[in-house]
């Protein structure tokens, strides 16, 4: 009789494929920074502490603010073991009993990165040590990391960052990943599936139009450069995958009232994170008005998740749209120019068809419908915001 042989079939566990974190921002992350302000020297434990108390008594945290986030140099060796360490002298009851005083404050905490061997401030970074690193945030209870790339010689970015990504999955606790990568790998191409959010340029500056030379990043500066660089990309951002076009210049010094408020309100438009980088403890009464217009931040936070789109450019007067949930639309005048421009329009120039009330946003009050031509006029690097209901 033939032989039965039996055939034993091993098979191995089911194992979940490792991925960005699923359900989260699905709105463009609200928050504060700690770099445009303090950058390296002045950052430490009181200023974050401060920072988060001041983010609840100024009305931030209910207008929509969640993130306290650490930037560069809070780090400054490497332990025994390869554990990265904070600076004693700066964070002397250490990142977890700072983390636990941020989620006191029904607020979120952040932390910051880089993928090369140094980060640009020449501290210790994470490449070799993204799963170590990865674990030592969730146990700290991180839910937002940064993480930037200075010092990466030939490595590939999207391996790098997916890299992280996997080693933040595998840790086990929730974090968004903001992907600091300055645009050069042209992360809207691929970083949807690796991180929540990306940098589209080089780092802002506190400043109107200056314009960064050529330094190897795609392009960097002011307010209006960055701007510009961000047309085009609106196809890529949706719920949980974000343009990045920096952090908030907006309380800073470096921009007039009209142009802090033309920031913030492109931003929103642009549906871009809201990382203010001000000192949220000595602001004045007309930046925190900026900060916390709740019908601005819902511009931004429309749960649509679209990115305007540049409808038009002439003499100087820009006009960009976007779509917003319920059938609203979002619309934008931005002046450009140094002199005062002068509205006469019919709405179906720009697409705008059918009998819409139209809510001036900054002024607070409706003005009129689309079914009558719109005149207004404004001034100097000016914004009219508008919301079609």
């Amino acid at each position: 009789m033939p032989r039965l042989i039996a055939v034993a079939f091993f098979l191995s566990p089911c194992v979940a494929p490792a991925q960005k974190f699923d359900r989260l921002a699905l709105t463009p992350p609200m928050g504060w920074n700690s770099w445009n302000r303090f950058a390296c020297d002045s950052i430490n434990e009181r200023v974050v502490r401060e920072t988060a108390d001041a983010m609840v008594s100024s009305g931030m945290r209910d207008a929509g603010y969640q993130y306290v986030v650490i930037d560069d140099c809070w780090q400054v060796a490497r332990d025994s073991a390869g554990n990265i360490v904070a600076d004693p002298a700066k964070f002397p009851h250490g990142i977890r009993a700072l983390a636990d005083y941020v989620h006191s404050k029904g607020l979120k905490f952040g932390i910051y990165t880089c993928a090369g061997t140094k980060t640009c401030a020449g501290r210790p970074a994470s490449r070799g040590y993204e799963y170590q690193d990865a674990r030592q945030y969730a146990a700290w209870g991180v839910d937002y990391l940064k993480e930037d790339w200075c010092n990466t010689s030939t490595q590939d970015a999207k391996e790098a960052y997916t890299m992280m990504r996997d080693a933040l999955y595998k840790a086990g606790r929730p974090i968004v990943l903001s992907i600091c990568e300055w645009g050069t790998a042209k992360p809207w191409r691929w970083a949807k599936e690796v991180g929540h959010l990306w940098r589209t340029t080089g780092d802002i500056s506190n400043q109107w139009s200056y314009m960064y030379a050529d330094d190897g990043r795609a392009g960097g500066g002011g307010i209006v450069p960055i701007l510009d660089l961000q047309n085009g990309l609106e196809k890529y951002a949706g719920p949980g995958h974000w343009n990045d076009p920096d952090m908030l210049e907006v309380g800073n010094g470096g921009l007039t009232p009209d142009e802090e408020r033309s920031h913030f309100t492109l931003w929103c438009m642009l549906a871009a994170p809201l990382m203010a980088g001000n000192d949220l403890r000595s602001m004045t009464a007309v930046t925190r008005a900026i900060l916390t217009n709740r019908e601005v931040i819902a511009i931004d936070q429309d749960e649509l998740g679209k990115q305007c789109y540049q409808q038009s450019i002439v003499d100087d007067l820009e006009v960009f749209i976007k779509p917003l949930s319920g059938g609203d639309t979002a619309v934008c005048f931005f002046n450009r120019s140094p002199g005062t421009k002068t509205l006469d329009l019919r709405w179906t120039d720009y697409g705008i068809r059918g009998d819409h009330a139209i809510r001036n946003i900054w002024e607070g009050r409706e003005q009129g419908r689309t079914s009558a031509p719109f005149r207004a006029s404004f001034g100097k690097h000016q914004v009219i915001l508008l919301r079609l209901h």
